[in-house]
């Protein structure tokens, strides 16, 4: 046998490495790509359209991010107790179409929030409409919440 027929029979270490590392990545970028698709979900499978809420509070924290954007205000509830609801608004991207921009919601700003509520019961709501203290209603900038 010929040293190059031995050679393609049984790689060398430095191959091998290349080759597992190669796998490794592979299955690194995947996995990464799996988290992303899992973490966007359909409207219904997380929210309730039979459960409407109206709320009035204060943002207490905004998150422009992508897939969704989030804030938070806290409402007095019927005990007259802070309650924070943690609130979905649809993509920046589709927020600017709606005349949304990164200021259009401060902390400490007083706002009424139209939304469906979340189907596990806790204190969170994809929006539909929010409604500054200036009056002004913006779309929640998703589909399947309007």
């Amino acid at each position: 046998m010929s040293a190059r027929t031995t050679a393609m029979r049984r790689p060398d270490s430095s191959s091998r490495r290349r080759s597992a590392l190669r796998a490794l990545l592979i299955s690194v970028a995947a996995t990464g790509l799996a988290d992303r698709a899992l973490a966007h979900h359909s409207f219904a499978s997380v929210f309730d359209r039979e459960r409407p809420v109206v709320l009035t509070g204060t943002v207490s924290r905004v998150e422009w991010m992508n897939p969704h954007t989030w804030f938070y205000i806290d409402v007095e509830n019927a005990d007259g107790v802070a309650e924070q609801w943690a609130l979905e608004l649809g993509s920046p991207n589709n927020l600017i179409r709606h005349g949304w921009t990164r200021d259009t919601l401060r902390v400490g700003q007083s706002v009424k929030v139209a939304g469906y509520r979340a189907r596990d019961g806790s204190s969170t709501a994809a929006v539909s409409e929010v409604t500054l203290a200036s009056g002004e209603p913006l779309s929640g900038g998703q589909q399947g919440s309007e």
